[in-house]
């Protein structure tokens, strides 16, 4: 694995097989020392609750110690310059997790670190999310050959993120966005380009119907992101891309419903739907414990499954 974890696309199929291995056997054995000793920092921009109770509570499972920096102290970019907070904690620290406005600066915090560094989330890519994603799908089927994942909302980080993984596993992947929003094409086409490598197939459409047509896994995440204005505008452009029971009827099949979370009830995901048998959507947040704790094994402990 590389020293670092910067966007899916880091990662290959070996890296991904081993995360998973790992986080399995984590999954049935909490506590392991293999980290003793390590200091991980989690320097986070935006509010958190999964990724930062995920990471903390996976290092101490591991037996590492965690130091949490809020927004107001280190003031990453702001009060010195990115390259500078990277030289000191590589003294201090074992790994840096970033959770983070701008992608440029988890690429700053990779560049200067001479230790590892984990996107816990920027602008641009959520490379744990996805892993947990994709290990979640993985969990319900034991496989990726032909199976379809449909992603019905924002071409945002996650949709970005989801695209890196799936595309290196080989798991079929449709998108359906509003004229607008899409994945950022070189993105897409790399995505693409890399699955259709796997034997898999990534779409594009702007039709929620045809994306969920046979899929096995929905997938929806919030239409308004921390930090984004023209809140109205963009709720009434999504109004067609709501999960909800018609949209479920219209895939075909007994499709399983993911949400990254937060879930903003009744905007992307009814609550008819949260509380449906169909749902997986606590499973999925639960995974990010354990792949976070594959990932942070395999860049510390040296772990090879």
């Amino acid at each position: 694995m590389n020293k670092d974890l910067v966007s899916g696309f880091d990662l290959t199929i070996d890296d991904i097989n081993k995360i998973f291995a790992l986080a399995s056997q984590f999954k049935e054995q909490k506590l392991d020392t293999i980290l003793k000793g390590k200091v991980i920092g989690l320097i986070f921009q935006k509010p958190s609750m999964r990724t930062r109770v995920s990471f903390e509570v996976g290092a101490c499972q591991l037996g590492a110690d965690c130091i949490y920096f809020a927004p107001q102290d280190i003031k990453l970019g702001d009060r010195e310059p990115v390259g500078d907070i990277a030289g000191v904690l590589t003294r201090y620290i074992d790994l840096i997790v970033a959770r983070t406005f701008l992608h440029q600066h988890v690429l700053d915090l990779s560049a200067f670190a001479g230790i590892s560094v984990i996107n816990g989330l920027s602008d641009l890519y959520h490379p744990c999310q996805a892993l947990a994603d994709v290990y979640t799908i993985y969990e319900k089927t034991g496989t990726y050959k032909d199976i379809k994942l449909a992603y019905v909302g924002d071409g945002n980080n996650v949709a970005h993120s989801l695209l890196a993984v799936a595309a290196k596993v080989g798991l079929s992947v449709s998108v359906a966005t509003p004229i607008g929003y899409e994945p950022q094409k070189d993105i897409l086409e790399k995505a693409q380009e890399i699955a259709k490598q796997n034997n898999a197939e990534i779409v594009y459409t702007d039709n929620p119907v045809q994306a969920v047509k046979d899929a096995d896994f929905i997938y929806t995440d919030v239409w308004v992101s921390m930090g984004q204005e023209n809140t109205e505008k963009k709720l009434q452009d999504f109004q067609a891309f709501q999960v909800n029971a018609e949209l479920l009827r219209k895939s075909g099949k007994h499709s399983l419903i993911m949400h990254c979370m937060p879930m903003h009830r009744g905007q992307e995901i009814t609550e008819e739907i949260i509380g449906s048998e169909n749902s997986i959507i606590f499973e999925q947040a639960e995974n990010r414990l354990h792949t976070q704790k594959g990932i942070m094994a395999l860049l510390l402990g040296g772990q090879e499954h």
